[in-house]
């Protein structure tokens, strides 16, 4: 019966919803979820109303019990649905009530189990059901008090009363209605697992997908806007990495200054829209032409700085100088008429005792030096 009333998994659960939706836009997704979960559960008391029905036409209990079973619970599912509709549950933490559901639900198998007593087994197993779908939504608290209000129900059931609860099987046709509501208990326990599965793939796939943007969003912090190198805090953090590296290791490294040369007359001539296609073009040109094992990162308006790991000086000035071919050989007029560009660079060696602000106030100066030797030149400090 109303174990269907669980088939749907809260939102807390399942995932997150999308940071653009608004309060508005939730409130609506968790009244759609929660009006399917209670159409669910007036169809589950349709079924047990119907197996209750056949009972009744073979002659094993009134007709009045399937009537009333069904009016008590399309009752609570109409009631439910009356609340959800009014938004009443967005009042609580548990939008689905779970706890009041259960025992609303487990009430109505309780009490008909006490008025039919003839078939009083089949709908004491379907309180089984209740708490196992509940339990897939409760707090281990929740969970406690449901099956506490249940067992106080069973006890009062069995020793407060002396109905003899029972499951029929006097005749063929009862052993067959025995069977049918059996095997209805034993789908929904199968279901209840299988539920529960869903929900632990839901959260695993959810948990992954979480994982998956924390890294995106890691990485976009990372990452300068406008470029798509690393952005300053980022490359800092690698220099004083690499510093301690080459301490560590005892090799050669080498970082490197680079500057556009007059970008402020790009940026006055062309405009600012041409200087950041500048700026990127620069920037993806010189990432495609360094190693895997290489930093490059905006160090600030268009100063760069380049980690060279495992490099030496000489070696450094060699592949330096190269960029600076390349960036000279790009076809600069595809963004601008006339527009062309060029770089400086300032290099300088890890020392022993360097901190990353020793190193980049000599890399600064050999940069200085080549812009005042006539720019477009790569100079070691």
């Amino acid at each position: 019966m109303a174990d269907s009333s669980i088939s749907q998994a809260p939102e807390s659960w399942t995932g997150i919803a999308p940071a653009a939706e608004t309060a508005a836009d939730t409130l609506r997704q968790r009244a759609r979820t929660r009006r399917s979960s209670y159409v669910a559960e007036g169809l589950s008391f349709l079924i047990d109303a119907g197996i209750l029905l056949l009972y009744a036409v073979a002659g094993t209990t009134p007709y009045w019990t399937p009537a009333l079973y069904l009016l008590a619970g399309l009752a609570v599912t109409f009631t439910l649905i009356a609340l959800s509709e009014t938004n009443f549950n967005d009042r609580f933490r548990d939008h689905y009530l779970t706890v009041p559901h259960c025992v609303s639900t487990m009430t109505v198998a309780l009490a008909a189990a006490y008025f039919a007593p003839e078939v009083g087994i089949y709908l004491v197993c379907v309180n089984f059901i209740i708490l196992g779908f509940g339990s897939l939504r409760m707090t281990a608290r929740q969970a406690g008090l449901v099956w506490t209000y249940l067992t106080a129900g069973l006890a009062i059931l069995f020793l407060m009363t002396d109905k003899p609860i029972a499951m029929p099987m006097a005749s063929w046709t009862e052993r067959v209605l025995a069977l049918v509501c059996f095997v209805t208990v034993l789908g929904r326990c199968a279901f209840t697992g299988l539920y529960g599965s869903s929900l632990r793939e839901a959260l695993y796939k959810r948990r992954n997908e979480l994982a998956e943007a924390n890294a995106r969003i890691e990485e976009m912090s990372q990452i300068d806007e406008l470029t798509g190198t690393l952005n300053r805090r980022s490359i800092l953090r690698s220099l004083d990495e690499e510093i301690a590296r080459a301490r560590r290791n005892g090799r050669a490294a080498c970082v490197a200054l680079i500057d556009l040369d007059l970008f402020k007359r790009i940026n006055d001539t062309f405009g600012h829209l041409t200087g950041d296609e500048a700026l990127r073009t620069f920037a993806l040109n010189v990432s495609a032409n360094i190693r895997t094992t290489d930093r490059f990162g905006r160090y600030g308006g268009e100063e760069f700085l380049l980690l060279l790991p495992e490099t030496d000086r000489a070696m450094a000035l060699t592949m330096l100088d190269r960029l600076r071919l390349t960036i000279g050989e790009v076809d600069w007029s595809a963004i601008a008429d006339g527009l062309s560009v060029s770089m400086s660079a300032g290099l300088c060696e890890v020392r022993d005792d360097d901190v990353a602000e020793t190193l980049l106030s000599r890399a600064d100066a050999a940069l200085y030096r080549a812009k005042n030797a006539g720019r477009n030149r790569v100079m070691a400090a």
